[in-house]
């Protein structure tokens, strides 16, 4: 099993294809498994390493305060580890928040960055929902947490064809990590701002999100666009906060796009035409 022994810690890993380094971040489930609707495609042309974060999957389960920050750190130490250098980052949501603090923290450690269904800072909408989030987990525990998750993440459409997968959906408690670590997980996504540094962000940019995403809504992603030097907006019609599971024909396209073309040097906004 490969994991990345980081001193206090290990993280565990995988890496696909071969290429130029590219890692995918996961979200606040923190599951790198999370990418597998990816893994085909992009390691057709990358080195594709995704990972646990700390506190979730088969990483440490540490009980600790965490940070947006802390988690960033870790990124880092694994790139380390991997002898990594320098790399595409993709990362989703809370991983979209990893890749900002790289991106301005570690400017030199980001080749291209993706920023999929992120945030720049919370806001009243934000903090209600993660309010929500962590009342559910401290007073109806892991199983109802498992079964609200969707209504968070996917489209009406997507979770009436997935009904029998949600449904089994039970089986991911054992999996689950402490309620505590859950909760200092969703403070950390709430504490997160880094919106005053983004302008220090030089990185060749693609922020997508799709237009019915309830978790972050686009006007997060327009902020975090017109925020960003030279970033580039995709606007996905359809597929939620989750639109990499629920629409992957049309997010791998946009993502390869994007990664396997020179830089565009100015901002855009793009439409990315689908049928459902």
């Amino acid at each position: 099993m490969p994991l990345a022994d980081l001193g206090s810690y290990t993280l565990y890993y995988e890496s696909f294809g071969d290429g130029p380094p590219l890692f995918l971040v996961p979200g606040l489930g923190g599951v790198g498994a999370y990418w597998t609707p990816q893994i085909e495609a992009l390691s057709a042309h990358f080195r594709v390493h995704t990972y646990d974060h700390r506190g979730t999957g088969r990483s440490s389960r540490t009980l600790m305060e965490y940070s947006v920050g802390q988690m960033a750190h870790e990124l880092v130490a694994l790139m380390d580890h991997l002898g990594v250098a320098r790399a595409d980052i993709v990362g989703h949501s809370t991983g979209g928040a990893i890749g900002q603090v790289l991106a301005i923290d570690h400017p030199e450690r980001v080749d291209r960055l993706v920023l999929y269904s992120s945030w720049t800072r919370s806001d009243p909408f934000f903090r209600r929902v993660f309010d929500v989030r962590k009342q559910l987990l401290a007073s109806a525990g892991a199983a109802a947490y498992i079964q609200a998750t969707p209504l968070f993440l996917f489209p009406d459409w997507y979770i009436n064809d997935k009904a029998e997968a949600f449904a089994t959906a039970d089986s991911q408690i054992a999996d689950f990590p402490a309620i505590e670590i859950a909760i200092s997980r969703c403070d950390a996504v709430v504490n997160f701002d880094r919106h005053d540094d983004l302008g220090a962000i030089h990185s060749p940019t693609l922020v997508i999100c799709a237009e019915d995403d309830f978790l972050t809504p686009m006007y997060f992603s327009e902020q975090l666009a017109r925020a960003i030097p030279g970033s580039r907006l995709l606007r996905l019609p359809r597929g939620g906060h989750a639109c990499s599971q629920s629409t992957p024909a049309e997010f791998n396209a946009a993502l390869l796009d994007f990664l396997l073309q020179p830089a565009a040097g100015q901002s855009e906004v793009a439409v990315l035409a689908a049928s459902r």
